[in-house]
């Protein structure tokens, strides 16, 4: 419980920030259903893959909490299970308390640092599907382990049912463990268990395989660049191919000690890693297959570089940290200070910790939190399609906190139409009508209104002839005549 506040304390919270503004709005609709009377697909195709929607507005409707309180509980239970999932497992690798303190402790200061080049944490900053499969598929793993599978299995039908893509992953590393404890000395992977390795996984969750060819689905794609290996630096390959020689360290050092899990374990993970990578290029370098790279393979590398960052710590804490105070303070407390100036870096203009009930101190949140309380249900408002990157802006989601609809953007929206190729079309012609933005007149505005029914605008200058009823230093909220 005190790692699970420390851990708040240097990672931070921000509860409507980045994908946030795709999973939360499924939330507010099922708790307010006239809410998002336009626009709801680019959420609702995320929203048909999962429970969480429906998980987290059952637990505010049973509890009766205020949305941000029932939020932050949310998110501290998912940093208390994944610590928990943690202990468990480096229980099974490591023999000693020190080393399965090591492994936890390495674990939360590390939450927030990023998976090579996925665009994944460990933990984000604010509730989401993946934090609640984070510690399901480490449960799972760890009572793969133990040769409990049922109990394995109701894990991975948990993390699935929350999160279907990061249960894959995890689904095919216990898949290894079981052949890899079978067939000790046979290492390498069958081909066949490249079945569960994601394809044929997305067919009953309705993610079509056809390659989507227009230009307005190429558009949303090239913004996630993270999907396309190619497209990675030199750096973030290195983040995929040097676990490879850290597990065969690890795998070294375990067979010494005679730590036969641990030892299994770098043996899945390092097939574990290779599968994967290649899948990646499989599916991204020829052209033929470059639509399946919305599959995400490397994605895999979430749950490999948690079991990583748990062995290094459990390893550290044996060899290198033992019984010393000062040794662990040495090396914990300068890594969470700077993991926590990181934080404030990528958030500098909120609060490091958004309390609920408190007032934010971002002039976007504040605005979108007036068009909440004061625009009516039913409004349609248009925004710069690249808001979420603007500086001050920081990836605060419009829909999630303002609770309004709106025209699509280029950042989450694109998302899902990344995932759902039929939404391009619609996607491609709303950020066209919206761009270029920073030019846009009275008339221009008059337009979106004629063919969206836009009513309202958030726009960062004055514009001759619009009306606003709110503005501070950063935006003005006008309604369009």
């Amino acid at each position: 419980m005190l790692l699970t506040a420390g851990a708040l304390l240097v990672h931070g919270y921000h509860p409507y920030a980045e994908d946030a503004e795709i999973y939360l709005p499924s939330v507010e609709k099922i708790l307010h259903p006239g809410l998002f009377p336009v626009g709801r697909e680019f959420f609702a195709s995320h929203a048909s893959l999962t429970i969480f929607p429906n998980l987290v507005a059952f637990s505010l409707r049973v509890t009766h909490l205020p949305m941000e309180a029932g939020l932050l509980l949310w998110h501290l239970a998912s940093i208390f299970l994944l610590l928990l999932a943690c202990w468990e497992l480096s229980g099974l690798l490591f023999p000693s308390a020190r080393a399965r303190w090591g492994g936890v402790c390495l674990v939360a200061a590390l939450l927030t640092i990023p998976v090579a080049g996925t665009a994944l944490y460990i933990m984000d900053q604010y509730l989401n599907p993946r934090n609640l499969a984070a510690f399901g598929v480490l449960f799972a793993v760890a009572r793969t382990l133990e040769k409990k599978h049922v109990r394995g299995a109701l894990w991975l039908g948990f993390a699935g049912c929350v999160h279907p893509l990061m249960a894959t992953f995890a689904f095919s590393f216990c898949a290894l463990l079981l052949i890899i404890s079978k067939f000790e000395k046979n290492v390498a992977a069958p081909a066949g268990l490249r079945s569960a390795s994601g394809v044929g996984f997305f067919l009953p969750f309705g993610i079509s395989l056809d390659p989507p060819t227009s230009p307005a689905y190429h558009a949303a794609a090239m913004r996630h660049e993270f999907h396309y290996i190619q497209l990675w630096q030199w750096y973030e390959w290195v983040g995929i191919l040097a676990p490879v020689a850290l597990f065969w360290w690890f795998g070294r050092v375990a067979r010494a000690r005679q730590w036969r899990e641990l030892e299994r374990v770098c043996r899945a993970l390092i097939v574990y890693d290779l599968i994967y990578f290649f899948s990646a290029l499989v599916v991204d370098l020829p052209a033929r297959f470059e639509s399946l790279a919305r599959l995400q393979p490397l994605r895999s590398l979430h749950l490999l570089y948690m079991l990583m960052f748990l062995m290094m710590g459990g390893l550290l804490g044996e060899f290198m940290l033992k019984n010393r105070v000062w040794r662990w303070l040495g090396l914990l407390v300068p890594m969470g200070a700077g993991m926590f100036v990181a934080q404030r870096a990528l958030f500098p203009a909120s609060n490091h910790v958004e309390w609920p009930g408190a007032g934010p101190k971002n002039e976007w949140a504040q605005a979108f939190g007036w068009i909440r309380e004061n625009a009516p249900v039913d409004a349609v408002f248009a925004l710069n399609p690249d808001f979420m990157q603007l500086p001050g802006e920081d990836t605060i989601g419009f829909r999630c906190l303002a609770q309004r609809s709106r025209l699509a953007d280029a950042s989450k929206d694109s998302g899902a139409v990344s995932m759902f190729p039929p939404l391009a079309e619609e996607w491609w012609a709303q950020v066209r009508a919206e761009t270029p933005w920073k030019s846009f007149r009275l008339e221009d505005f008059s337009r979106l209104k004629e063919k969206y029914n836009v009513s309202w605008v958030v726009v960062e200058q004055p514009i001759a002839g619009l009306g606003c009823a709110y503005q501070n230093s950063a935006v003005r909220i006008c309604r369009i005549p």
